[in-house]
């Protein structure tokens, strides 16, 4: 996602007055500003989409937690509102028969056989995915067939 994507779909949400949207949007613009400020360089659709996943992360964590103590479930859902809504805005994840056939590919191009190439792997399949793929996934199917 563009930063100044990120600046309209803030725009967007508070004429609709989506409140939720608007808020995590803004946690996620308030991250980029602070590239731009801290490193004073632009902030790259790159950037944008480094935050997005950080965010997630960190709301993730923070709804972890709120469904742990199980005592506001106001909060709960909407921290899994938030969780969706930035999900949206991520590119599209690598998974399922995609990924396998991707994972064929890099096991041929790399010559991977041991668990110690492992690494090497999910490094070759971040760099041709962005770090768009399941890795879990990707995990446990090298897992399989490297021994």
């Amino acid at each position: 996602m563009e930063y100044q994507a990120l600046q309209d779909e803030i725009k967007k949400a508070m004429k609709a007055r989506d409140n939720a949207r608007r808020d995590i949007l803004r946690q996620v613009h308030t991250e980029c500003k602070a590239i731009e400020v801290n490193e004073r360089r632009e902030v790259t659709e790159a950037d944008v989409d480094a935050m997005l996943k950080r965010v997630i992360k960190q709301t993730n964590e923070t709804l972890d937690g709120s469904i742990k103590a199980g005592n506001n479930p106001e909060r709960t859902e909407l921290l899994t509102q938030q969780v969706a809504i930035l999900e949206e805005y991520l590119p599209k994840q690598v998974s399922g028969d995609e990924l396998l056939a991707l994972i064929d590919a890099t096991l041929a191009e790399t010559g991977a056989t041991t668990k110690r190439d492992m690494g090497r792997v999910m490094g070759a399949l971040t760099k041709a995915t962005g770090g768009n793929f399941d890795k879990a996934a990707a995990a446990a199917e090298l897992g399989k067939r490297l021994s």
